[in-house]
């Protein structure tokens, strides 16, 4: 059976329908896609904040592991330092320990040598006084030949000597005034005085020797005893100037090496560090072998210094 064919107005009215269907189906098709991008976009926002919270909880604990770190490795700082302050005070207590002990032994060194000086000097006031007695028998038993005789015949033996010669070459050397008093008494006197802290006497005493006395060699020792008198007084300015009136006037006196360690550790005791130093390097220089040479260096190995180790005396060569 043949069909009709469709009249040309029915296709128009088909075609027109349905273009109007996917028309309105292209819309829905559309929304749909933008839906599902939109799922999408907000699945991936929530993995990417899923992600954030994690860094950031990761973060979290990390900073507070280095937080944790940071403080404890202050702790220990706080504690090296402590640690450090209380070896410096150590240290210093040591040093100042050490510079008293220091200080004490020099001083009972240098009372030693008052001793042996006293000593020396007493020795030399009996030995004068055992040659005045021997020119006294020797004048005893060999009288003048011009002496008077007795009216039995026998010799009148002649009178002593009151001084002997050593006492006259002594005594020589003072002035001409009557007021001059004896070097010899004068010096063991101040020495007497000195040792038993009487400073004011033994002042005057060693003043004198060196007033009356200018060039006898016990006006450089009294010369070094004032610098001590004032040094134990704490006056190091005044007993610097004793102590340079010894090197100057008196540097070969055996009192030299005393009085430049002396001066030097008054420098030290006035806050002249630099000058006190290098009195004593010079000592050390001058004076390699003495017992000053050896407080100069226990001093300045106190004070940190390096110094160089003491020379060795040469050999005797055959």
């Amino acid at each position: 059976m043949r069909l009709n064919p469709i009249p040309a107005t029915m296709r128009y009215r088909f075609a027109a329908i349905l273009l109007a269907a996917l028309l309105a189906l292209c819309p829905l098709a559309h929304a749909e896609s933008t839906g599902d991008k939109i799922v999408a976009l907000q699945t991936q926002v929530q993995q990417l904040l899923d992600l954030v919270q994690r860094l950031q909880s990761t973060v979290d604990s990390k900073f507070g592991l280095v937080q944790h770190l940071v403080e404890q490795s202050t702790d220990n700082v706080n504690q090296m330092a402590a640690t450090v302050n209380a070896m410096q005070r150590k240290l210093s207590a040591q040093t100042e320990s050490s510079g008293s002990k220091l200080d004490s032994v020099s001083g009972q060194v240098q009372s030693l040598n008052d001793s042996v000086d006293e000593m020396k000097s007493r020795l030399a006031k009996l030995d004068k006084q055992l040659q005045d007695i021997q020119a006294q028998l020797q004048n005893v038993q060999s009288p003048p030949a011009g002496d008077a005789t007795t009216a039995s015949g026998a010799q009148q033996p002649s009178r002593p000597r009151a001084d002997g010669a050593a006492a006259a070459d002594r005594d020589a050397q003072a002035p001409a005034s009557g007021q001059a008093p004896p070097l010899e008494d004068t010096y063991q006197s101040g020495l007497r005085d000195y040792n038993a802290a009487h400073y004011d006497v033994a002042a005057q005493e060693f003043g004198d020797v060196v007033h009356y006395y200018p060039t006898d060699d016990l006006a450089g020792n009294a010369q070094f005893y004032l610098g001590e008198i004032d040094y134990r007084r704490q006056k190091y300015k005044e007993a610097i100037k004793s102590y340079n009136a010894v090197l100057e006037d008196f540097s070969g006196s055996p009192k030299a090496p005393a009085a430049q360690l002396r001066k030097g550790l008054a420098l030290i005791q006035l806050n002249q560090k630099d000058s006190g130093v290098h009195e004593l390097r010079s000592l050390i220089q001058r004076y390699p072998q003495t017992p000053e040479a050896l407080q100069a260096r226990s001093k300045l190995n106190a004070l940190g210094i390096r110094i160089n180790p003491a020379p060795r005396p040469a050999p005797s060569q055959q």
